[in-house]
Formats: C-alpha cells, sequence, structure tokens
C-alpha cells in the first residue's frame, strides 16, 4: 500500500510563489536571497518556487539593464544559483536581463537541481504610461526552437518550452512574463493547449489604485480557461519609488478559485505555499471536450523533462477544502448560493406549471426538510403566478413510524402557509396490503423489513398520483441529490417518482441552509420562520418503523451514513471523478479534526464532530456501493428536475449517464487497496 497520508502520492503537487527585498543592480545579493527562499520551500516540500520578474537584477533600473557589468553578474548569479540548488527539490523560475544573438530579453529561468532547464524570453514588451521596456529589451514573441549559451551549456530558449516532471505526468510547467498576462491572447493559452498545467507570471506590475483587484481577475480568468493553476508573483519592496510604487501581490489561483495570496505590502521575505490538485486539472480538461476543440497553436511545444523525486511523507494539505463542498463557509458566497438554487427551483417549477397549464399542485408533507422546501418553493411559485395557494394540496400521510412532533409539523407550517391540506391516514390500507402479501406483520410479528417500509413508501405516492388525476394537478417531487445519489428512494410508485421534482439538484446539505435562508430572508410570516426551525431541528428520519419509546427515531444516517460525509464523497465522485483513496484523502484532511478548517454559519454546536479514518473509509465503501451499484436503475427512470449545483446533477439526461446494471468492483478494490483500515 502507497503512503496514504502523503500529498504527492495523491497527484497534488505543492508550489510556492516569492518575494524579497530587492536590491536594486546587485545580481549577486538577490541571488543568497532566492536560495534562502529555496531552502525554506524545499524544507516544506515544495516542487516549484516561482520570483517576480526581473528578480536577480531588479525590475526598476531602467537603462543599468544594458550595463555590461549587470548583465556578467547575472550569468555569476545564475551560477552560484545551480551550484547552490543542487540537493533542493523545487523547480526555481527566476527573473533576469539575458543576452541572446546580440539583443537583451527578459527572461524567465527554469532551474531544477543544479540544471538550466531551459529560457523563456517575455513576448509582449509595453511602452506606454509609465513602461518603457522596448527601449532595452527585445520581443520574444516569434522565438522558437533556439539554444542560448549559458554557464557553458547549450539551453533551450523561446516561447515554446514546457518543463514536465516524468515522475509526475500531469506536472507540467510554464511561464510568462507580467504583460503577457494583459493582451488578447496570452501565451499561456497557447502553453494550456500545448499540455501546460502549472503556469508561473514572474511581475514587476507597480500599483496604483484597485490594480490589485484586476490582477487577480485576470489570474483568475486565465486560470479558468485555460484549466490550470496560475502563480503570481510580483515585485516589492526594494524596487526603485522614482516614479512608481510596488506592492508584492502574491496569489497562487486553480482553476479559477483562489488558493492562497498574501497581504500586499509586505516586508522581507514572503513564500507562500498551496498545493495543486493536478487531478482535478486532468479531469476538468476531460470532461470539458471545448477545450480539447481548441487546438490551434503556432508551434509544436518542446517538453524538457525532469525528474522531481519528493520524499514521500505526511506534509498534511495546504489548500482550502471546504467541509460542504456543496455549501461555501463564505457568509456572503452562501447567501448568494441559496438566492440561486431558490430561484432556479421556482422558475423551473414555475415554466413547467405554465407549460402545461396545471391547476393544483400535489405535495406530500412529512414534517422533513425535503418537503419542507418543496412546499417553500410551490408557495413562492403560486403567488408569482397570482393563482392563490389554495392551488397547492398538501397532504400529510402517517404511517406505522410517524412521529407526532413531525407530523404536527407539517400541519402547523400546511397551516401557516394558507394553502389546502388534508390528513390521510394510510395505516388502514398499508394494513389491508400487507395481510394481502401474507406478510408476518399482519400476524402481529414485529418484522419491519423492506416491504414493511416499502408497502407505506409506495402507497404514499400512489395516492398522490391519484390525488392528482382527481384535482388536475400535478405531484410536485421532494427527493434530493443526496438520496438519489444513494438510492435511498423507493423504486417505481414510491418517492423516487413524481410529475416534477423541484429537489433532485439539491443535496441535503444544501437543503438544510436554503431553509434557513428562507427564515433569514423572512419570505414568510414569522410563524412559518419558527416551524421551519422546528423541522430544521428535528432528526433525518423516513419515519417507516415504529419507534420502541415513542420518543427514538429511526435514524437515516445511520444507516446511509452522515449526510456531510456522504455529500462530500457525492462531490468529488460525481464532479471529478476521482479515485476512492483521494476522496478519503480529502476527506481525512479536513473532517479528522474538530478544528480544522471552516464550520458553516448556523451549523448546529453539538454537531461539530470529527470522524477518523475507519470511519471515513467504511461510509465510503457504503458510497460507492450505493453510488455504483444500487441506485442507478433509479436514476435511469427519475422524473424531470433542474440542475442547481455546479458540483452537478444526477439526471440521466444531464450530468451523470451511466449503466443500470454496472458494478463496483474497480471502485472499491482501489478504496480496500489505498486505504488504511485506520
Amino acid at each position: 500500500m502507497k503512503n496514504f497520508y502523503s500529498l504527492y502520492e495523491h497527484n497534488f503537487v505543492r508550489v510556492a510563489t516569492c518575494n524579497f527585498s530587492v536590491r536594486l543592480a546587485d545580481p549577486i545579493a538577490n541571488s543568497q536571497e532566492i536560495i534562502s527562499l529555496a531552502g525554506k520551500a524545499h524544507e516544506q516540500g515544495a516542487a516549484l518556487c516561482v520570483f517576480p520578474e526581473l528578480s536577480l537584477s531588479g525590475y526598476a533600473i531602467e537603462d543599468l539593464r544594458l550595463q555590461h557589468v549587470l548583465l556578467d553578474s547575472i550569468v555569476e548569479a545564475i551560477s552560484s544559483l545551480c551550484q547552490a540548488t543542487q540537493t533542493l527539490l523545487p523547480v526555481l523560475i527566476v527573473g533576469a536581463p539575458l543576452i541572446f544573438k546580440g539583443a537583451v530579453y527578459n527572461c524567465a529561468i527554469a532551474i531544477h537541481k543544479g540544471k538550466i532547464l531551459g529560457v523563456i524570453p517575455k513576448s509582449y514588451l509595453p511602452n506606454y504610461r509609465e513602461f518603457y521596456e522596448a527601449r532595452q529589451f527585445a520581443s520574444g514573441q516569434h522565438i522558437v526552437d533556439r539554444q542560448i549559451t549559458l554557464l557553458g551549456q547549450q539551453v533551450p530558449f523561446g516561447v515554446d518550452l514546457l518543463f514536465s516532471a516524468v515522475d509526475y505526468p500531469d506536472f507540467v510547467i510554464s511561464a510568462e512574463i507580467c504583460e503577457d498576462l494583459w493582451v488578447p491572447v496570452p501565451p499561456s493559452s497557447y502553453a494550456c493547449i500545448g499540455g501546460a498545467t502549472v503556469i508561473a507570471n514572474l511581475s514587476a506590475s507597480n500599483i496604483t489604485i484597485a490594480k490589485a483587484d484586476k490582477r487577480l481577475l485576470l489570474c483568475q480568468s486565465q486560470s479558468a480557461r485555460g484549466i490550470c493553476a496560475y502563480l503570481y508573483a510580483a515585485a516589492g519592496q526594494g524596487e526603485s519609488s522614482t516614479d512608481v510604487a510596488w506592492d508584492g501581490q502574491l496569489s497562487i489561483v486553480e482553476n479559477g478559485r483562489i488558493l492562497a495570496q498574501t497581504d500586499r505590502f509586505p516586508e522581507g521575505q514572503t513564500c507562500l505555499i498551496a498545493d495543486i490538485d493536478l487531478d482535478i486539472l486532468r479531469q476538468e480538461r476531460m470532461q470539458v471536450g471545448t477545450f480539447h476543440q481548441n487546438l490551434s497553436v503556432p508551434y509544436d511545444y518542446r517538453n524538457i523533462h525532469f525528474t522531481l523525486s519528493p520524499a514521500l511523507v505526511d506534509l498534511g494539505l495546504k489548500r482550502p477544502v471546504e467541509r460542504f463542498p456543496f455549501v461555501p463557509s463564505d457568509v456572503q458566497r452562501l447567501e448568494q448560493d441559496c438566492f440561486e438554487a431558490y430561484r432556479i427551483q421556482v422558475s423551473a417549477l414555475k415554466q413547467r406549471i405554465q407549460a402545461i397549464g396545471a391547476k393544483k399542485l400535489v405535495i406530500g408533507i412529512s414534517g422533513g426538510l425535503d418537503s419542507t422546501q418543496a412546499l417553500l418553493v410551490a408557495a413562492q411559485v403560486v403567488d408569482e403566478l397570482q393563482i392563490g395557494r389554495e392551488s397547492i394540496l398538501g397532504y400529510t400521510m402517517p404511517g406505522f413510524g410517524t412521529s407526532f412532533e413531525t407530523k404536527n409539523n407539517a400541519e402547523a407550517l400546511m397551516d401557516a402557509l394558507g394553502i389546502q391540506w388534508e390528513c390521510l391516514d394510510i395505516r388502514p390500507a398499508a394494513k389491508q396490503m400487507l395481510q394481502d402479501m401474507k406478510h408476518p406483520y399482519a400476524d402481529g410479528q414485529a418484522v419491519y423489513d423492506v416491504t414493511f417500509e416499502n408497502v407505506q413508501a409506495g402507497l404514499r405516492t400512489d395516492y398522490l398520483f391519484r390525488l392528482a388525476n382527481h384535482h388536475h394537478g400535478i405531484v410536485i417531487g421532494t427527493g434530493d441529490l443526496s438520496e438519489l445519489a444513494l438510492g435511498w428512494c423507493t423504486y417505481g410508485v414510491g418517492d423516487q417518482m413524481s410529475h416534477y421534482n423541484v429537489n433532485a439538484g439539491l443535496p441535503k446539505t444544501l437543503i438544510q441552509h436554503l431553509i434557513r435562508w428562507v427564515i433569514q430572508s423572512r419570505h414568510f410570516s414569522e410563524d412559518a420562520g419558527e416551524i421551519l426551525q422546528r423541522i430544521l431541528d428535528t432528526e433525518i428520519s423516513p419515519e417507516l418503523i415504529p419507534s420502541q419509546d415513542n420518543k427514538t427515531l429511526q435514524s437515516t444516517e445511520a444507516k446511509i451514513g452522515p449526510y456531510a460525509l456522504q455529500d462530500f464523497n457525492l462531490y468529488y465522485i460525481l464532479r471529478y471523478g476521482l479515485k476512492p483513496s483521494k476522496v478519503a484523502f480529502l476527506a481525512y484532511s479536513i473532517w479528522s479534526d474538530v478544528n480544522k478548517g471552516n464550520w458553516l454559519s448556523g451549523f448546529p454546536e453539538d454537531k461539530k464532530i470529527a470522524y477518523n479514518l475507519s470511519e471515513i473509509r467504511h461510509w465510503l465503501e457504503v458510497f460507492v456501493k450505493r453510488f455504483f451499484v444500487f441506485s442507478q436503475f433509479k436514476r435511469s427512470a427519475m422524473p424531470n428536475a433542474p440542475k442547481v449545483s455546479a458540483g452537478g446533477g444526477l439526471s440521466p439526461r444531464g450530468d451523470w449517464r451511466a449503466p443500470s446494471d454496472g458494478n463496483a468492483t474497480i471502485w472499491i478494490k482501489e478504496l480496500l487497496e489505498n486505504v488504511p483500515e485506520s
């Protein structure tokens, strides 16, 4: 078994962006700063270390860039870097002016373990406003398939270079320099199409008001468009303040998402560290077919190979990992997501009702989370359509395990919302069916098997469909994405079926916060808000098996696992197709310690629990079996429902298409072979 706790074993790669107080026109002094920072990055297990533009010479030295003494000193400094980094792990990408065929170029130099891998010249030279680079530098825009002589070696030189790790094939580095990012088609766009997954930007962008936000926007945009990691290192302290100022902005972005950034205007050395997920980048490129349709590049890229050979030890994980990946921990982002999710549900149901001319909306209301959310959406829809809340027909249908609390909450909520409702007791019909089937329960035996449970679930849906026929309406489905993933729904005439399901795109963890958002945004009356809070505080249960003490509810999560963990597993397997062992590693990194990461606003204190590796492994195995084996036939026949989350949906007409008679053999094997039991 591989070292489960090593991030490199899971195809993460640790990267760093650095800056320091540069000494103008003093390459030897600057090389010592770079060596010092490279050592720190090495100690933290970083595989890549990116420095600002012209970091060996300083950027703001103007015509000193053309002085022979400086250019000779640059070569001496590069030699020092090569000698001092022979035993260090990271690839260094440093900036320096270099002479090539009689002209001076603004260059990014890649060095690994004492060897110069290659040199990439800057393509686009700013020569406007405060910039005057064309005075000293030549553009490298059209230089390909060339060699430069450095330290007596012939070194690849040109904009057509990729630096590829032999032992980590998805770790492919390219570089561009400052202004290259600001043009309509940056060089990194071609590099990504050519195979680069990590782009280094060596920058010396001076700071003006609001410019930092624009830089970050460009990095995020280029990272998202190129489906790559983007490392931005800007010059800072020590650069000349003759006419401008510098802020030393450092950022690491992955596929549009900010992994790490520093405070600006730092003092002394700064080393920003984050872990890039190469699997996510590869998977995203595989899934987004248009990425590979855009294959027009002006030249063939040269792959310069190196061997990384990191120590496969436990380094921890340095990247933001959400405990609830469908539910952002940022309060403002969560509020926006809840607004959008709610409006998607309302808009979709509204369109369906208008299209078919339905007169009534029939919903089974249990007093649980899902039916509550569906009812809230239905109430919003009929309000906007101005057809009156009496057009909603709600039915609470108590069975053998229905508790007084949930039944009372259901009825109170329907009263508070002013819909038409009835209590339809399914127990007599269920008893008759069990008796007709000669089920042991009919003879007084306490046999609470799947038949006993599904007789109740099936009768409820059967009644709803016939009621919809009777009232010229449609049945509004209430089952959620988490239940569809785990197959926690009764097939056919059961809660798997409806005329239209408003919740099928929502995971359980997001539904909880949607209801909180409805309360806080006061969409409905205060009385309704109080009832909604009681529903949120009730344990999740199917309530199909009678309680022995009239207090202890049948627990859904005891059977299929904690929804917090199972939604986590769903996100990474559905959205990114990650290996189970990697999903377990991610879950362990955030769920093994209650003090790690961020908890969601409003998440009950008594649920702030941790899961050990044994629990994570067990529930992931449950998820894999249920997701790949036991559930797909239900999803293949699921009714129409709107996709809500960018994390994915399970409609057979949308995000997820799979055989109903598949198996989970290879997923279970991968999990059991690569994740230790404890």
